[in-house]
């Protein structure tokens, strides 16, 4: 069958112009297909790392160099950001004035403990990258007019569990400040006891509490701040007997977790169970101070704690 034929005149000129005919069928055309175009699946802005943090709690997105000057405190909902033992101490002792304990004490496998990784290529990992040889950073230093042993955990070194070195670092702070006469502040952020070493880590609540007791006989105040999360063997010991606790906004405490209790207990638990807000209302802690307050609110419980003893604590002797 022969194509169908349209004359068309073009300046005078008679032209055959063929129909338009279908495409073939494995022809592929532009308007059969949407085009993919690049960068459609998100519409958010890349933004550079390093430079802003987005708010777990209120999903405020925040400048870094604002959210550190603030002490890691959300401008917005004031969530607290965790913070570093370092950055803790840099906070609230006064310029040059730390002089920091056993600083290259660090942790040994006795128990030749074997897993996926190795004790020990944990402990590497870990001081690479905290810092630290430890979960806690202990010294003596000056919090306004009084000279204190600070010891401060961090959770960032395999979160903050509580082993042989941390025992023993805190130990030795305590029985340095009782012979000096000095008062002890300890701010804990704790997992627990530290499962790689066994019943050692399970001795170290034993100890500090021992050593706290000479503390107390001295009639030396002993101020422990909780931050979050303070759980386990630390709150079960030296965290949960000062003679003035303190906690962080919305610091998770206590010594099991939550599911545990409840499968334990068989009882359906409070929504804020476990916050330093619900522990305050139940007389287990003392105050909820905001991080960006603590200084000063130390400084004003020492005044109280400290009296008759000021001279003593200044000079540190």
């Amino acid at each position: 069958m022969a194509t169908t034929s349209f004359n068309k005149k073009t300046l005078g000129l008679e032209v055959g112009e063929p129909a338009v005919t279908p495409p073939s069928s494995d022809t592929q055309t532009s308007f059969l297909k949407k085009p993919k175009l690049a960068g459609a699946k998100s519409r958010k802005r890349d933004i550079p790392e390093g430079l802003w943090s987005k708010c777990e709690k209120c999903g405020n997105m925040i400048y870094d160099k604002e959210l550190d000057a603030n002490l890691k405190v959300c401008l917005k909902c004031q969530h607290h950001f965790p913070i570093g033992a370092r950055e803790r101490i840099n906070a609230l002792v006064e310029t040059c004035s730390f002089e920091e304990n056993d600083a290259l004490m660090e942790s040994v496998d006795v128990l030749q403990f074997t897993s996926k990784t190795s004790y020990a290529a944990k402990l590497e990992q870990y001081t690479s990258e905290t810092n630290l040889k430890d979960a806690v950073c202990t010294g003596i230093g000056r919090i306004g007019k009084y000279r204190v042993a600070l010891g401060v955990m961090d959770f960032g070194f395999m979160a903050g569990t509580m082993g042989s070195v941390v025992g023993e670092k805190l130990t030795r702070l305590i029985e340095s400040a009782t012979d000096k006469g000095l008062p002890v502040i300890i701010i804990s952020t704790s997992g627990g006891a530290r499962m790689q070493e066994g019943v050692f880590s399970l001795l170290q609540m034993a100890k500090t509490c021992g050593a706290l007791a000479y503390h107390a006989r001295n009639k030396l105040p002993y101020i422990s701040v909780l931050t979050n999360p303070t759980l386990g063997g630390v709150m079960a010991s030296f965290a949960g007997v000062g003679d003035l606790i303190l906690a962080e906004p919305g610091a998770t405490i206590g010594f099991a977790g939550r599911r545990v209790i409840e499968s334990t207990t068989q009882s359906d638990l409070p929504p804020d169970f476990q916050t330093a807000e619900f522990l305050l209302e139940h007389g287990l802690i003392d105050s909820i101070v905001p991080r960006n307050d603590m200084k000063t609110r130390l400084c004003g419980y020492l005044d109280y704690l400290m009296e008759g003893r000021e001279q003593q604590a200044a000079l540190g002797k």
